[in-house]
């Protein structure tokens, strides 16, 4: 999604709590940033204007949770949207953290320390061009990615409105050995989440009358990390 440039972003974004300004020094730290350090690590990437994570963490506030997009504008919409969700409740959003990060390059923020649990990937840019798909946030190059900081048996929680997307992921996630727990053509008539909570994205779909697909995936037995690791 293109946005205009907001010159209140950046400086909002540099004096708020919940902003990591430099990223790369939480790797393989991240739960350390947080007051409650034992709770479960979730992470969404591309969180857009952060409806989806204002809503998710207010309701949760067991699990601590990472948002990152690449946009200044973006993630200072997100971080007022998060601030806003936080304040309806009366309470402090210590469960949550944003990041300006270029997710094709993560693995320079994450490892295997950081421990995540689940990742949420919603809407991502489908780039059907052929020689651009490997950019897909879904494609098996990220997939290895991820599995560098996700669990054992961690999850990968996915919407789209792009059938050509979705097919194709289903693809990637089974060739990077993980398990498509559930799948659905159809997620408004045929739920998979024990709460589906609506994103910007996918209200303007909908109401398009576009189906909205999902699945949920876990990463099988070891990664390619810790395979190595007991080898050495």
């Amino acid at each position: 999604m293109r946005i205009r440039y907001k010159k209140w972003a950046r400086p909002e974004l540099e004096a708020s709590k919940i902003y990591i300004e430099e990223p790369e020094k939480c790797r393989g730290k991240w739960k350390e940033q947080f007051e409650k350090k034992m709770q479960p690590l979730h992470l969404e990437l591309g969180c857009g204007k952060g409806q989806f994570m204002a809503k998710l963490a207010v309701e949760n506030p067991n699990i601590n949770y990472i948002a990152i997009d690449l946009v200044d504008a973006m993630l200072g919409l997100a971080k007022r949207n998060i601030e806003k969700a936080y304040q309806e409740v009366k309470i402090e959003p210590k469960n949550i953290l944003i990041t300006r990060f270029d997710i094709e390059r993560i693995a320079l923020i994450m490892n295997k320390q950081d421990e995540i649990q689940r990742i949420y990937i919603n809407f991502c840019n489908p780039w059907p061009r052929g020689k651009h798909r490997k950019k897909r946030l879904t494609h098996s190059i990220q997939l290895e990615k991820y599995k560098q900081f996700l669990k054992k048996e961690g999850e990968i929680y996915f919407k789209t409105d792009d059938d050509e997307l979705f097919a194709s992921t289903l693809i990637y996630l089974e060739e990077s050995n993980f398990e498509i727990v559930k799948s659905t053509n159809n997620l408004h008539c045929h739920p998979i989440f024990e709460r589906n909570i609506e994103t910007e994205h996918e209200k303007m779909f909908s109401e398009q009358g576009i189906k909205i697909k999902a699945c949920i995936a876990k990463l099988r037995g070891e990664t390619n990390e810790n395979r190595r690791s007991n080898k050495a």
